[in-house]
């Protein structure tokens, strides 16, 4: 199993509009394309304008695969232009790909 790391920074003020777009939209799409996620979380301390989250794939191939496929993806293209319509939310977007220890408690 390899994760995936995402960090969104966002627009400020922005939040409460992309955690709503995940809730309503985007996970949704993505359970009808098969791409797990692994848990979302936002900072009680430290930076406040950041959506993290874990994405959990077989492999970088099927990342690429499924990846794909959503960013094609008819739906999300209308809905996400449609949250966008007063200006983008997110502003900068970090991902890194994470690979368990063996002694790690996920596999």
């Amino acid at each position: 199993m390899i994760y995936e790391l995402r960090i969104y920074e966002v627009v400020p003020g922005r939040l409460p509009d992309l955690n709503r777009r995940f809730e309503t939209i985007t996970t949704k799409i993505w359970d009808r394309l098969g791409i797990k996620q692994a848990g979302f979380w936002t900072a009680d301390v430290g930076t406040s304008n950041e959506l993290i989250y874990l994405l959990a794939w077989e492999s970088l191939a099927e990342r690429e695969q499924k990846w794909n496929t959503f960013q094609a993806d008819p739906e999300w293209i209308e809905k996400r232009a449609q949250t966008e319509a007063n200006g983008p939310i997110v502003a900068r977007v970090r991902n890194s790909f994470l690979r368990p220890t063996s002694y790690s408690s996920v596999q």
